[in-house]
């Protein structure tokens, strides 16, 4: 999403407080804790917003529970089984995860409340678990938002798209940029590409030359391939 440009690439491996730091409520004051589960999964909600609307928290329960299961599928069976939400007053950010701790700024969700899957976004960074070797954060991003799109709950009606191609841009844009840039890849070189990527730099073995094993071409060449017919049929839920 637009504002979430100004977060550091590397997300998925920021250090957030403990979690028993998180139940005593950074705030101060009011904080309250709850664990759902369904199936094998576990969330748990530390909220220290005490106004922090009931439907906003419900929805993001329910795009967990919908989405967690599929990204986990589909590219990481061994991920967490038990997710953290901290919806923390104190973040000034959009949202930001690790360690298992997706936090939330309330601010932002009570002003844009149709964005709720800002959810699918942070909790991929979970299945992601990229710990190993030397990994692009435009490429982190960028699988996170083309996942967004992919199995998003709200897109439409919260207003995310992915940006028409433009020569500004460059695949080290990351977030909807690369992400739109995955999908084409995709259709046109390889349906099993941010897979591969993805399975690759969590393994710990990206390396610039993967893409040319995976499609015979650099990065460069494909971006350059991109920009000469960029045309893409997007549809949102």
């Amino acid at each position: 999403m637009k504002k979430r440009l100004v977060k550091l690439f590397a997300t998925a491996f920021i250090l957030l407080p403990s979690l028993r730091g998180l139940a005593q409520g950074t705030a101060g004051h009011f904080s309250t804790k709850d664990s759902i589960t369904r199936g094998k999964y576990t969330l748990v909600i530390i909220n220290d917003q005490p106004d922090f609307d009931t439907t906003t928290r419900q929805r993001m329960i329910d795009a967990f529970f919908t989405v967690y299961p599929q990204e986990a599928k589909r590219f990481n069976d061994q991920t967490l089984q038990r997710v953290v939400f901290f919806i923390d007053p104190l973040y000034k950010g959009v949202a930001e995860t690790g360690n298992g701790v997706a936090r939330y700024n309330p601010a932002w969700l009570k002003s844009h409340p149709e964005d709720i899957d800002v959810v699918t976004h942070e909790v991929m960074h979970i299945v992601q678990d990229y710990h190993q070797g030397h990994n692009p954060g435009w490429l982190t991003e960028g699988i996170a938002d083309y996942v967004r799109y992919v199995y998003g709950v709200n897109n439409l009606n919260g207003h995310w798209t992915l940006p028409d191609y433009n020569p500004a841009q460059n695949y080290t844009n990351a977030y909807r940029v690369t992400a739109r840039f995955l999908l084409w890849l995709e259709k046109n070189y390889n349906k099993d590409l941010v897979d591969k990527l993805d399975a690759a730099m969590r393994a710990g073995t990206y390396q610039p030359g993967l893409w040319v094993r995976l499609t015979g071409r650099t990065v460069d060449e494909l971006w350059s391939d991109y920009g000469k017919n960029p045309s893409l049929e997007l549809t949102y839920k």
